[in-house]
């Protein structure tokens, strides 16, 4: 079911850039530094040329049915049935990587910001806010990226300005003293979160209203996210070294803390929550927007509006008991979601691929 409403490829291109931020940007360098140490900068890399092919992957299957999103021409190549099961499949997924992001925001404002207001109330006033959104429907939170990227460079440009006094290029040194395979280790992590989960997009292909460049706008908005976590990556191993970095849950927020010019400009923590807080409302917001039409799609809803409201309520719950404690949630992402999103991200948008062509063949 594709929403009758179109967007152009420049707030197609801003969705995809703060997507790919999203909450990532707030764990991806510990969980790199864990594995990689001072090479996380050069895990990053690796996972960028990856995430590259992911695209072109993710390009090729949109374009053979322009007019259509994942779910309905999940049904057109697998017939009916089997269709249906991939979407709830995918509904299932983006609902939980929904809810893990959630979970990521709650967590950090119970430990930075809110710390004895309890992480349900958090959950549910920003979900109403997101639900809100979704409601409206995909033109106008595309819309709201317009208006909140101008911020977001703005105040990461003067981020990285001012944290420039504190950084320290030994911090990088030795390169490669563990060899390849702790790169390869960590760059599966961002592979995992978030390069694989840009399939998501596949559900917003038809709504771009202009046919050509709409690639070009993917590309764009890929790289201009993937540029953003790398500068965050080598920013804290700069600043903080891989051993603090891999010890912090959330690294780049320490940094922030870091800043000092002249004794005059310090502390700018807020700002940097203040473009997460940005980027994971995006993120999360196209999640829960993407579960709401793969389960209307398989339950042949003529309106994905109708299970917003029980989906959000479902979705409260289940972000409070996605994972019990920190320590789960690092064995989590480090352990079972990327065998998982390889599953949704890779496998089955290349199956759907291959079942496209040959069906094409046999047609001719």
């Amino acid at each position: 079911m594709v929403e009758k409403v179109k967007i152009s490829r420049l707030q197609f291109s801003l969705l995809v850039m703060m997507f790919t931020i999203g909450s990532s940007i707030l764990i991806i360098p510990s969980g790199l530094a864990k594995d990689a140490k001072q090479d996380a900068w050069i895990a990053v890399l690796v996972g960028v040329v990856v995430g590259i092919v992911l695209v072109a992957l993710y390009i090729a299957l949109g374009k053979r049915y322009r007019s259509m999103n994942l779910a309905e021409y999940s049904e057109v190549i697998l017939g009916k049935w089997l269709g249906k099961t991939v979407s709830m499949l995918y509904f299932a997924f983006f609902f939980l990587l929904s809810a893990l992001v959630l979970r990521n925001l709650g967590d950090f404002l119970n430990t930075y910001q809110l710390t004895k207001t309890p992480i349900i109330a958090t959950h549910i006033l920003f979900l109403l806010l997101v639900t809100f959104a979704v409601h409206l429907g995909l033109e106008v939170f595309a819309r709201s990226s317009e208006l909140f990227f101008p911020w977001a460079v703005v105040l990461s440009i003067l981020l990285f300005f001012f944290l420039s006094p504190q950084i320290e290029f030994k911090n990088l040194q030795p390169i490669m003293e563990g060899g390849v395979q702790p790169i390869v280790r960590a760059s599966i992590t961002i592979i995992g979160s978030p390069f694989l989960e840009l399939v998501v997009f596949l559900l917003i292909f038809p709504s771009i209203n202009q046919i050509h460049g709409w690639k070009t706008g993917f590309f764009s908005g890929y790289l201009m996210g993937a540029i953003s976590l790398f500068m965050t990556t080598i920013s804290a191993i700069l600043v903080l070294g891989a051993d603090i970095t891999a010890t912090q849950m959330f690294p780049s927020y320490e940094v922030a803390k870091k800043v000092n010019v002249a004794d005059t400009f310090q502390r700018l923590e807020a700002i940097a929550a203040f473009i997460w807080f940005l980027t994971i409302f995006i993120k999360l917001t196209i999640c829960f927007y993407a579960s709401a039409i793969c389960l209307s799609q398989a339950l042949n809803l003529k309106d994905y509006r109708v299970v917003i409201l029980p989906l959000a309520m479902i979705m409260i719950i289940l972000s409070i008991i996605a994972y019990p404690n920190t320590a789960y949630y690092l064995t989590f992402v480090s352990t079972t979601w990327p065998p998982l999103a390889l599953l949704f991200g890779l496998f089955l948008p290349l199956l759907l691929l291959i079942i496209s062509i040959f069906k094409k063949r046999l047609a001719k």
